[in-house]
């Protein structure tokens, strides 16, 4: 099977257009079900992982799945291979008929699309670094925490995908994605400091790892011995990858669904749901945009539409929620063409989708000075849901939190576990920063692309205090 060739780098292997609508033919061809789609997802992966001030391992894989998903009547069932000819791919399919005449029939099973109006290919380049630029980027981590006698450990993952989609009606859609991040933890050697921070792009060129190393060194040096302050709420400044921790939150609750049924947020009092209802401060605008997506195409959802750029909020008003096609269909309204559903598109799962929240013009250094008292925040993890009618979370801050006094951050401070809603403290905002690209943390894994501000708010709820480094 030829494979698409990349100018930069090693060679990635991942499937062609023409490769991948070869596949689809053949499997919806072999397929004796009454209705057929196939969906295959080519991936390439590279990672090197650092510990101790050294490089610990080095991996590549790569791989082609296709799952062929049969429907008789209103009953379907999926099979899933990795063997590409014709033989696997006919066994694969009469598997995936016989079972779907098995199991029980979906009354919310909608028909398959037709032929859809793709974008043009963008530029995007689709390659992965090789073991030795990897080890080059660790080093320039190592290195700088090594001379300050620092201990650094961190990740960097390299993801290359194209996703085809294609159906007995005619419709066939492409895409392919390349996402590069690179994460590090440096500590102190006593165990009692930790600092982090991320690089993310499209291409390995983006990465930034003398930054990363820059910022998580001076943040392990500057958050050693921390003290202990009381919970409670405070004025504070989270970072933009704290930002985006708890703010992509907002966009996996706005199912239509959920809201006009009455099981979420954005369900309104006495029925219905809040589109056109203010539900943050006005300065508050979340799209998602496929200009922003690292994807050539831009993407496409589980049923093949091609991802639209959606505004939800725009200055605090709910503008938009997101309708599947059944619960489009039963409502009366256009299916939301954004793929936060779920589904295809960049080779990885969701690679078109992309969530911008609109910043604004303050520094963190002009946050940091109009604070007489407050605290700064770096990043959170183990966000784990409490509430899902006001979008509470817990969390804990992480490597790096910090007091702030008289308009200067003046010492480190044990982390805390919070009981807050993205909801509530963008009701309090006080501030926003330039957006910029955040990936690499809790619940924003590589595979598609966050932007997102420094965020200062009037009052953010720190509920107990947490020994965790």
């Amino acid at each position: 099977m030829s494979m698409t060739p990349r100018s930069l780098y090693s060679p990635v292997e991942i499937l062609s257009r023409a490769d991948a609508e070869d596949i689809a033919k053949r499997a919806l061809k072999a397929s004796p079900a009454e209705e057929t789609r196939v969906s295959i997802n080519s991936a390439a992966r590279a990672d090197t992982r650092f510990a101790l001030n050294q490089v610990t391992t080095s991996g590549e894989n790569r791989d082609v799945t296709v799952t062929i998903t049969a429907r008789v009547g209103e009953r379907s069932a999926s099979v899933t291979t990795n063997r590409l000819d014709d033989a696997s791919l006919a066994e694969a399919a009469r598997q995936a008929t016989d079972i779907a005449k098995l199991v029980p029939p979906n009354p919310e099973r909608m028909p398959e699309l037709g032929p859809q109006e793709y974008p043009s290919p963008r530029s995007r380049v689709i390659s992965l670094p090789t073991p030795a630029e990897r080890a080059q980027a660790a080093k320039k981590v190592t290195d700088q925490a090594r001379a300050k006698g620092l201990v650094a450990t961190g990740f960097i993952e390299c993801r290359a995908g194209a996703t085809a989609f294609a159906n007995t009606k005619g419709l066939f859609a492409y895409d392919s994605t390349a996402v590069v991040t690179m994460t590090a933890t440096v500590r102190t050697a006593d165990g009692t400091g930790s600092g982090w921070a991320c690089s993310d792009g499209d291409t390995f060129a983006d990465i930034d790892a003398q930054r990363v190393g820059a910022v998580a060194s001076d943040k392990a040096l500057n958050s050693r011995s921390p003290v202990a302050i009381e919970p409670g709420r405070y004025v504070t400044i989270l970072e933009p990858t704290a930002a985006g921790n708890l703010v992509q939150l907002i966009l996996g609750s706005m199912q239509a669904r959920g809201a006009d049924e009455g099981r979420s947020f954005f369900s309104k009092p006495g029925g219905g749901n809040k589109i056109g209802m203010k539900v943050v401060d006005e300065r508050v605008t979340l799209l998602t945009d496929p200009e922003d997506s690292p994807s050539t195409n831009g993407g496409f959802d589980a049923d093949g539409f091609p991802l639209e750029k959606v505004v939800w909020i725009e200055n605090g008003v709910v503008k938009n929620l997101n309708y599947d096609r059944f619960w489009a269909q039963k409502q009366g309204k256009a299916p939301t063409r954004a793929g936060i559903g779920g589904g295809f598109g960049g080779g990885f799962g969701g690679g078109g989708r992309a969530l911008r929240m609109i910043g604004g013009t303050a520094t963190t250094a002009e946050m940091i000075r109009s604070t007489e008292r407050g605290i700064l925040v770096t990043r959170f993890w183990y966000i784990r849901p409490v509430d899902p009618r006001t979008l509470l979370y817990t969390a804990l801050t992480r490597d790096g939190t910090f007091l702030i006094e008289n308009g200067a951050v003046s010492h480190p401070i044990k982390n805390f576990r919070i009981n807050e809603s993205p909801i509530f403290f963008l009701n309090n905002l006080e501030s926003l920063g330039p957006t910029i690209r955040v990936n690499a943390s809790e619940a924003l894994g590589a595979g598609g692309a966050t932007y997102m501000p420094t965020i200062k708010v009037k009052e953010f709820t720190f509920s107990s205090l947490s020994d965790a480094v």
